[in-house]
């Protein structure tokens, strides 16, 4: 899915949001998981991993502040090391990126372990 474009509330290889990328991953190369449709509300349904323990196909989430329990604004496919698949902007598009431009506002989630 890297190089198809960025496009608000997309959910389909014609354009996604960050969110609408993960939710279609999750369903479609994931085993068919359902999961939340907005970055906030995946966080709030996977369970909190350290980054040592993400395991590829998990999510990261990027969040307001440093406290890991405000809001999320932005979500990715973790990689592995330091990188992650994500939509970013318009006429960006999907990407493979590092995610520690994040600083300490990156957590990370799993349902699947």
């Amino acid at each position: 899915m890297v190089g198809d474009p960025y496009v608000f509330g997309g959910t389909s290889p014609a354009g996604f949001d960050c969110s609408g990328l993960t939710q279609y991953v999750y369903e479609h190369t994931g085993g068919g998981k359902l999961i939340n449709r907005t970055a906030e509300d995946q966080f709030l349904q996977f369970r909190a991993i350290s980054h040592s323990a993400a395991r590829p196909g998990d999510l990261v989430f990027f969040h307001e502040t440093s406290d890991p329990e405000s809001y999320v604004y932005h979500v990715g496919v973790y990689e592995g090391g330091d990188y992650m698949v994500a939509a970013t902007t318009y006429g960006e598009g999907v990407q493979l990126q590092l995610f520690t431009w994040g600083g300490d506002t990156v957590t990370f989630g799993t349902i699947t372990h």
